[in-house]
């Protein structure tokens, strides 16, 4: 059996683009679950997202307002495929990462989170993933927006996936 993720992060819909780009929409149909891992700003791309996921796994982040907190936890967990998966916004400064996520989720085999928009792919001592899928919407300090995805097969993380997106599939907010 294999398991294929889409991973978001820091969406910020609508302040840092009108909407997702037409291939994270794409994607949204192709996976079988779509992991978000916080700042997504309004409250319409969650019920977006839920109503065109076949399932949902996210978390709230620190842009994300009471209504938002009020639908989805810090910290989301769920077994996919055997891979015991974490969902958090913010994991703190790159220097320590991994121990730090090593020490604070020794119950994962994959987390998933967001916050700086810089896609990270490390895999600590132990085995756990850290993956930050950047942002598709918002690239900050990076060359392009981003999203990734993932593939699981029989209980293990078979493949990753880093996808770039051009200026133009990024739509703009007035």
């Amino acid at each position: 059996m294999t398991t294929r993720l889409l991973l978001l992060a820091d969406t910020h819909l609508p302040r840092r683009a009108k909407d997702l780009p037409e291939a994270v929409w794409a994607e949204v149909a192709a996976a079988d679950v779509v992991v978000h891992a916080g700042d997504w700003v309004d409250e319409a791309t969650l019920d977006r997202l839920e109503a065109a996921s076949r399932r949902l796994l996210a978390c709230w982040g620190n842009n994300d307002g009471a209504g938002l907190r009020a639908r989805l936890p810090e910290v989301a967990r769920d077994v996919l495929d055997g891979v015991r998966v974490g969902v958090v916004h913010e994991t703190g400064a790159s220097t320590g990462r991994e121990a730090r996520m090593e020490a604070a989720f020794p119950d994962l085999d994959l987390l998933v989170f967001g916050h700086s928009h810089i896609p990270w792919d490390t895999t600590t001592p132990r085995g756990l993933r850290l993956l930050n899928p950047g942002s598709p919407t918002d690239r900050r300090r990076q060359p392009f927006c981003t999203y990734s995805t993932v593939v699981l097969d029989d209980g293990r993380i078979s493949e990753v996936t880093l996808h770039r997106l051009l200026p133009r599939d990024v739509v703009a907010s007035a």
